[in-house]
């Protein structure tokens, strides 16, 4: 990673001259719902074209067999890591709209319960589950001392929610909260000295929380999706106003089915096959969810249809200033597809503020690729502002 001081002596990164233009050609010919997670960026076509009618008890099912496909695995992927120098402990805690939230609780073998420990909490991939990067995350930030729940957001994973998988920016925001009033609860946490890290899509859920939640002392996000913009403009603002409007009318019109008693819609997320037109964001999607690499029966990654533009009211760069002066680290890769997210929130914070560029990286590759991600940048990051 290259990096320079600015003029208040915060590190920041010089962006490299080039782009990696063969990935880049190949997304902005992507079809709508090329990317996972109901992201529906396109250069072309429909919200019809990325829905799925396929329940996700079903497709669940029809990958619950085994010989799954190993993925790829270089650069030290390791999605399912565990340590002989970590305690882990199943939680659950209710938000304040009283859901239970389940969460997995890590903490050091070797700390002194009798002393006050800095903690974060962190957020797994939209449409994800904890035990999918973020049980890692935690996992590895646990063996440098800090206590560290991993959570599944509410309506995924063992989280409650009704119906499945649907997307609620607003609730999303609050169970990281929710995760701040359990730690504060432990005796052995530092009521003030508690962060949160949001990998993917929760980068902007966390950044929403840490907007209204000042307990919320240091923020970091990792390949982070501003989940708002990328459903209302695309990626690179590739969807068209009118194409917008297709998706909410295709929306409304499924309300009306499903209220009448038909049957639920899933859109977008990770393809459950490829073919010769999988594009490259499906391809790098695919090789992590739908392999052994990082393959979880409790989750599709396909967020109901009706619920999904629900996105397109979620803004959670508007007064990120405010923030400050709570510092903020944004990582992304140099060949993510959506590394412009992290460029943008890194311009609009406040100070403190710090963007990490990962040379050669990916999106996906900031899963599990523990080779690849800066553990020692987010380790000093946290150790520098829970102090």
């Amino acid at each position: 990673m290259t990096t320079t001081s600015d003029t208040t002596g915060q590190t920041m990164t010089t962006k490299p001259a080039g782009r990696n233009l063969t990935r880049r050609g190949l997304i902005q010919r992507a079809g709508v719902g090329a990317a996972v997670l109901g992201v529906l960026f396109a250069a072309g076509g429909t919200a019809a074209q990325a829905s799925t009618p396929a329940a996700p008890r079903s497709v669940t099912a029809a990958h619950a067999a085994p010989n799954l496909p190993p993925g790829d695995t270089s650069n030290g992927a390791d999605n399912f890591y565990t340590s002989d120098q970590v305690r882990v402990q199943k939680v659950s805690f209710k938000n304040q709209y009283r859901m239970n939230v389940a969460g997995n609780l890590f903490v050091p073998k070797n700390i002194d319960r009798r002393t006050k420990s800095p903690a974060m909490v962190v957020g797994h991939p939209m449409g994800a589950v904890k035990e999918q990067s973020a049980n890692l995350y935690a996992t590895k930030l646990a063996e440098q001392g800090f206590v560290t729940m991993s959570l599944d957001l509410s309506f995924w994973g063992k989280s409650e929610g009704r119906p499945r998988n649907a997307v609620s920016p607003d609730i999303y925001a609050e169970d990281f909260s929710a995760a701040v009033d359990f730690l504060r609860t432990q005796t052995f946490v530092d009521k003030e000295r508690i962060g949160a890290l949001g990998i993917c899509g929760s980068g902007s859920f966390v950044i929403s929380a840490a907007k209204i939640d000042p307990r919320i002392k240091a923020v970091a996000t990792v390949s982070m999706y501003d989940m708002g913009a990328a459903n209302r403009d695309g990626l690179r603002k590739s969807l068209t106003l009118q194409q917008r409007k297709d998706i909410l009318n295709q929306a409304a019109q499924q309300r009306d089915v499903e209220f009448a008693g038909g049957p639920t819609a899933y859109t977008s997320g990770t393809p459950e096959k490829l073919n010769d037109n999988s594009t490259a964001v499906e391809r790098e999607f695919y090789d992590f969810y739908r392999t052994a690499r990082g393959y979880s029966p409790n989750t599709t990654t396909h967020p109901t249809l009706t619920s999904n533009v629900k996105f397109m009211n979620f803004y959670p760069f508007a007064d990120i200033e405010t923030i400050s002066p709570r510092p903020m680290l944004f990582i992304a890769g140099e060949n993510a597809h959506s590394r412009e997210f992290s460029e943008q929130a890194y311009r609009l914070a406040g100070e403190a503020k710090e963007l990490v560029i990962v040379p050669g990286a990916g999106h996906v590759d900031l899963y599990d690729r523990v080779d690849l991600i800066p553990f020692d940048k987010l380790t000093a990051f946290f150790r520098t502002n829970l102090k």
